[in-house]
């Protein structure tokens, strides 16, 4: 009778699971190119307007870094019709909250607002697109914003420009050999000619995707949508064509010293292929089973039983081109750097030479059902995978399908891929050391 009613419970979560897990949602295109996608959900009063810009890092010159992610502050600056340095205050004012991202591949911009403030948000994001105010003054100020938060998050910071290093050793022709916040002097060097010039190709509609979350009544947001961002002209089509890379044959070995550091660590990075492709999403299993959690492989192994290293992680760095999977390990003690490294590729080629079990193997499909909740659980969650589905994959239902992909994952298929990337001929190894002064 107790096994009944488990079984019988089971299956009341799964379809409970199920039900609660689809997102609905509509998706247009205005005449001039910008995408929308909305989604109601009239629970709690709360709305977001979000516009994921298709520009980041890898779209900008080589001697002109730093541009996309300088944009994420200076379209902040005002517009013809809001006056300079009232963004903020505005959106404060009315309840709500706001911030932007960059990264290689997208900036993203969003306002939170109590759902009767929806008409703002709209507008907002209209003003940014239709009349920003980029001039002198704008860019002198931010230029020293971005100075300070560089400084503050990769100069000052521990093992702040790791990746960064890893990046110029992994990636030799591709734009992904940059960082993302790119370098200040490309900024300096700039004229307000070229920042104009950067946001009359990359901020128009046709690059854009706004998203509408929340507690909306549709009809209403939809005929907002057309009058703030109907006559916004069509921007010239933006053509995209970079460098392949050449495939590593064979180990890449490399040092970088950081002095905000006392504790040295190393990472072994393997270049893989991009988010949209199956292997890449194989991959990040690999990782769930290698270090996801305090029972995971390499953090019971190396950390808790051997005490070899303080912390070590398998990470899957999933970007639109290419992708980065990283091994990386910092050791405890006079452990050696190497003998992490003989660590961690023991337990890559158990992968490869045998299936892992199926309590483990169950264990990472909990784990990434359990992700695919979290990630919906929120309008801001939503609004941000529907825009990322669309704009990646092409295919914006993938945020009630995608979990679908994981589950049609074997143990056989991980195993394959793990042979397939995660091979000494194929990485770099980074040695992240303390600077002295003879550095």
């Amino acid at each position: 009778m107790k096994k009944q009613i488990y079984s019988l419970s089971l299956l009341l979560l799964v379809t409970l699971f199920t039900n609660a897990q689809n997102v609905e949602f509509e998706e247009y295109d205005l005449d001039n190119g910008l995408h929308v996608i909305l989604h109601q959900d009239n629970t709690a009063p709360v709305v977001i307007t979000s516009v994921f810009y298709h520009v980041g890092s890898k779209d900008e010159q080589p001697d002109r870094t730093g541009f996309a992610h300088f944009f994420e502050h200076l379209l902040f600056e005002g517009t013809e019709n809001i006056e300079r340095g009232k963004w903020f205050e505005i959106v404060t004012s009315h309840g709500g909250t706001n911030n932007a991202t960059t990264d290689f591949d997208r900036t993203y911009y969003y306002e939170i607002f109590p759902s009767n403030n929806v008409e703002l948000g709209l507008w907002l994001e209209s003003e940014r697109l239709l009349h920003p105010v980029i001039n002198q003054i704008g860019v002198d100020t931010q230029n020293e914003v971005v100075k300070e938060e560089k400084r503050l998050r990769v100069d000052n910071q521990p093992y702040g420009n790791l990746l960064a290093e890893v990046q110029k050793l992994l990636f030799k022709k591709h734009p992904y050999k940059g960082t993302v916040i790119g370098e200040m002097e490309h900024l300096d060097a700039a004229t307000l000619d070229e920042f104009q010039a950067f946001n009359k190709k990359f901020y128009v509609p046709n690059n854009g995707t706004l998203v509408v979350a929340g507690d909306i009544d549709k009809p209403a947001v939809k005929k907002m949508i057309q009058d703030y961002f109907g006559p916004i002209p069509r921007g010239a089509e933006i053509e995209r064509n970079f460098p392949k890379e050449d495939p590593i044959t064979q180990e890449i070995r490399g040092k970088a010293y950081d002095a905000n550091i006392q504790i040295p660590a190393v990472v072994a990075a393997y270049r893989i292929p991009g988010m949209t492709d199956r292997d890449s999403y194989v991959l990040s299993m690999i990782s769930s089973y290698l270090s996801g959690g305090k029972s995971s492989v390499l953090y019971k192994k190396i950390v808790d039983e051997q005490k070899q290293a303080l912390a070590v992680q398998a990470v899957n760095l999933s970007l639109e081109d290419y992708g980065a999977y990283i091994l990386f390990g910092i050791p405890l003690g006079d452990v050696a750097l190497d003998t992490l490294i003989t660590e961690m590729d023991e337990e890559i080629v158990k992968i490869q030479n045998e299936l892992i079990s199926e309590r483990d193997f169950q264990k990472i499909q909990n784990q990434f059902e359990n992700n695919f909740v979290s990630s919906n659980s929120s309008v801001e969650g939503i609004a941000g995978s529907l825009a990322t589905y669309y704009n990646y994959y092409g295919d914006t239902n993938l945020i009630n399908t995608e979990i679908d992909i994981y589950r049609s994952i074997t143990r056989e298929e991980m195993q394959k891929v793990a042979k397939k990337y995660l091979n000494p001929n194929q990485r770099v190894i980074l040695e992240y050391l303390p600077k002295n002064d003879d550095q």
